[in-house]
């Protein structure tokens, strides 16, 4: 009874400290409605929002919700995305952003009736990619990973089976806001919620290669 007890303690503590990370969060481009639940932030999108820089269609804008944290070094960072798509380019996922010139944004766009894994890259000018998936999942994960100068950007349908679908430059030695990202620029927004974020740190490869060859 006092190892289940025990073990009951420590999943709260684990679960309230999880639930805590995520409540002490920033925000940038606060939406009208959200809250934080069961360790899941939910919000509705604001309406006629995005993240775009100059290129191609010759606009810039910067007025999506964004909720972050910061982070510095080597990282990996996840989350369980669930939305309720509803007009062209309504999208949701993470964003890794330096400034409001450097920024990757990545995860689900609704285009056209299709589902896309999409990614926005932003160095100065905005760059696009999407994979198009075969089916509407009811929910995706979307990963990205820091290493070096570069990011990593994977989805899966279970959290177990990961498909990398890009690798773009970020500069590296320095800190980044790393969160939360939803908009919609054609539509009148909607409803969409975030699961189980989580930022794990990894130890920085130059300093593993240093250690390595300077063994004494």
């Amino acid at each position: 009874m006092k190892k289940i007890t025990a073990v009951l303690m420590v999943f709260c503590m684990v679960t309230g400290l999880a639930a805590q990370k995520l409540e002490k969060m920033l925000w940038y481009n606060e939406p009208e409605k959200w809250e934080i639940k069961d360790n899941a932030l939910h919000m509705f999108v604001t309406p006629q929002s995005d993240y775009w820089r100059i290129s191609h269609y010759g606009f810039t804008v910067d007025d999506a919700p964004f909720y972050y944290g910061t982070y510095g070094g080597e990282f990996e960072v996840k989350v369980k995305l669930t939305g309720d798509y509803k007009a062209r380019f309504d999208q949701m996922g993470l964003m890794i952003r330096t400034d409001h010139e450097n920024y990757i944004k990545t995860g689900i766009e609704f285009v056209d009736g299709k589902f896309n894994v999409s990614t926005v890259v932003t160095h100065t000018t905005s760059d696009w990619s999407v994979t198009k998936l075969e089916k509407a999942p009811p929910f995706i994960w979307i990963k990205a990973v820091r290493r070096l100068d570069a990011v990593e950007i994977y989805y899966s349908f279970d959290d177990k089976n990961y498909v990398m679908t890009r690798n773009c430059p970020l500069k590296d030695n320095h800190p980044v806001m790393v969160g939360l990202m939803a908009a919609s620029p054609d539509g009148n927004g909607f409803d969409a919620t975030f699961e189980n974020f989580g930022v794990k740190h990894l130890p920085d490869l130059r300093r593993q290669k240093w250690l390595q060859e300077h063994k004494s």
